[in-house]
C-alpha cells in the first residue's frame, strides 16, 4: 500500500508562529538595550521631588 502523502501546513504554521516569536524576541532585547543606553538621569531639585511626592501621596478623587 502506498502511504498517504503528509500535509505541510501544518509544519508551515509552526515555523512561522517560531519565526514570529522568535522576530518579537529580538525587538524586544534590541528596544531594552536602546532604553538603557539611552536613558538620562537628570538630578531633580527640591521643588520637583515634593510635587512628585504629593502627587503620589494624594488620593486621586
Amino acid at each position: 500500500m502506498a502511504e498517504k502523502p503528509k500535509s505541510m501546513v501544518l509544519g508551515v504554521v509552526v515555523a512561522a508562529v517560531f519565526a514570529g516569536l522568535g522576530q518579537m524576541v529580538i525587538r524586544k532585547i534590541k528596544a531594552d538595550r536602546a532604553a538603557r543606553d539611552n536613558r538620562v538621569t537628570v538630578p531633580l531639585d527640591a521643588e520637583t521631588r515634593a510635587k512628585i511626592s504629593d502627587a503620589l501621596r494624594t488620593p486621586s478623587k
